[in-house]
């Protein structure tokens, strides 16, 4: 299972949390009742010694001032221990503080036999231990089993004679320990579950820039360089924004020129291999193609010259005949030194990324006039843009050889129909129209110079075999294929670009 980084930091900044939260509580638990005995051994030492201060102010008295007395109840309610100051008068033992008149016998009959016992030694009911012990006072901790509760008791002498007992409660202290530990436990599941969700949200606003420019990354694999990270702040993160921007401008132009040289290197091997034979091969094919508008050219001028034709109508027919074959003439080498640039390479490809969908427009309305003239339907519904990446130039003199094509040879419901089809990283552009088939024997031969199927049917709209050879070059040129293929109700020209760069 993939854990995200948020997760993981929510998860670990929250363990640390819980953590702390039980260390702290192990160590309340384990070491806070003897830290609170130990402050509290202390505070009743220091009880016993402001006792103490108190009486050797009244030396002379036996009881205690109301001033003083209540300087003792004080004492007595702020530190939580319970003080009782015994002496000796006429042979028997008597309360100095409390007052005898605020004390009931009950209580001062359970406090004489607590002092007895303990000057006595009498240990029967009580299980004490001495944790401190000075030189007129010794504190002991005691289970007492008759009263059933653990105490701290001090037993001190003062100069007088007197006898001071002070005691504290114990199981108090024990209770607010525990209630401490349950109150932190509380507070620490609460802080763990508030920590979740502080560091879910608070993880997400590091973690949510890292996921943008992962993102970019993966389309940058994808040879996509232009999406950018946009950097907001020069922190950490943003330095790391501006490195994936600089380093996605530095692989674009690489890309563009490793492809553009590696294009160069394929097709200089393939033009070394056949320059020689299409030498020949073109200065054949020229001087066939030359012949007959030549012959015509010859033929109509020496009529003009011998008069053959005496009325003007005539002589201009002639004239109209001569300028027709002279033009043909001079689109066949205006064509024949475009192939002539692509096969040798003269030509240069530069390879840029464009709108295929736009470029298909513009040659179509480009045709449009011509479209209306025949009456060709025209099929093309893509409107969200495509792009690819090829020589803008020479595909637009490819779709345009391809749409002309398609107009000489429409028939039927006279429809031409382009299509996009997607493949992988390849994008096909078909070019179909109805009318009659090619033969299959002729599929392959198309594509060579000056190859004509119906001679007859393309001396009449003035083709001479080289647009379609011309198309094979720069398919060629750019490595990429280019066919055609016979459908039930016409013919169907293709040709392929890359999506991506690669």
């Amino acid at each position: 299972m993939k854990l995200s980084i948020r997760f993981k930091l929510a998860m670990l900044l929250t363990a640390l949390i819980a953590l702390t939260i039980f260390i702290t509580w192990f160590i309340n638990r384990t070491f806070l009742a003897d830290y609170y005995l130990h402050c509290k051994v202390d505070q009743i030492a220091d009880v016993f010694f402001r006792v103490q201060d108190v009486y050797e102010k009244n030396q002379d008295e036996i009881f205690l001032s109301e001033e003083d007395t209540l300087v003792m109840e004080r004492l007595s309610s702020n530190s939580g221990v319970n003080i009782y100051v015994i002496m000796s008068f006429a042979g028997s033992p008597l309360s100095s503080y409390p007052h005898p008149l605020d004390f009931g016998e009950r209580e001062e009959a359970q406090i004489q036999l607590l002092i007895q016992n303990y000057m006595n030694a009498n240990t029967s009911q009580i299980d004490r231990t001495i944790i401190r012990e000075e030189d007129n006072f010794i504190i002991y901790r005691l289970y007492d089993s008759h009263l059933d509760a653990n105490y701290i008791d001090l037993m001190g002498i003062l100069e007088d004679n007197k006898v001071v007992f002070l005691r504290s409660n114990f199981e108090s202290i024990q209770e607010s320990v525990a209630l401490a530990n349950r109150f932190l436990g509380y507070i620490g599941l609460a802080a763990v579950i508030i920590g979740i969700i502080a560091m879910l949200v608070v993880s997400s606003k590091f973690t949510k820039p890292i996921h943008e420019m992962a993102d970019i990354a993966k389309k940058m694999s994808e040879l996509d360089f232009d999406v950018k990270y946009p950097v907001k702040k020069m922190d950490e993160i943003g330095e790391l924004g501006t490195s994936i921007n600089t380093l996605s401008d530095k692989l674009k132009d690489t890309i563009l020129e490793l492809k553009s040289a590696n294009n160069e290197l394929q097709s200089d091997i393939q033009k070394k291999i056949e320059i020689d034979e299409m030498r020949k091969e073109f200065l054949s094919n020229v001087s066939h193609e030359l012949k007959t508008p030549i012959s015509l050219i010859q033929g109509y001028a020496e009529g003009l010259i011998e008069n053959v034709n005496e009325d003007e109508e005539n002589r201009n027919f002639y004239c109209e005949v001569i300028i027709d074959e002279a033009n043909k003439m001079n689109q066949m080498v205006k064509k024949l030194l475009t192939l002539n640039e692509l096969e040798f390479g003269k030509n240069q490809v530069n390879f840029e990324r464009f709108d295929i969908v736009q470029l298909i427009n513009s040659v179509l309305m480009t045709n449009d006039i011509l479209f209306k003239q025949k009456g060709v339907i025209i099929h093309f519904n893509e409107k969200e843009s495509i792009y690819v990446w090829a020589d803008e130039y020479l595909i637009q003199q490819v779709l345009s050889n391809y749409i002309s094509n398609a107009l000489n040879h429409v028939s039927g419901p006279k429809i031409i129909e382009i299509k996009l089809i997607r493949r992988g990283n390849v994008l096909r552009i078909a070019v179909f129209n109805t009318g009659e088939n090619i033969p299959e024997e002729d599929l392959d031969k198309i594509w060579i110079k000056f190859y004509k199927v119906d001679k007859a049917r393309t001396r009449e709209y003035g083709g001479n075999g080289i647009g379609l050879s011309i198309v094979k070059a720069i398919m060629n040129s750019h490595n990429k294929e280019c066919g055609v293929n016979n459908h039930t109700s016409g013919v169907e020209f293709w040709f392929e670009l890359d999506i991506t760069a690669t």
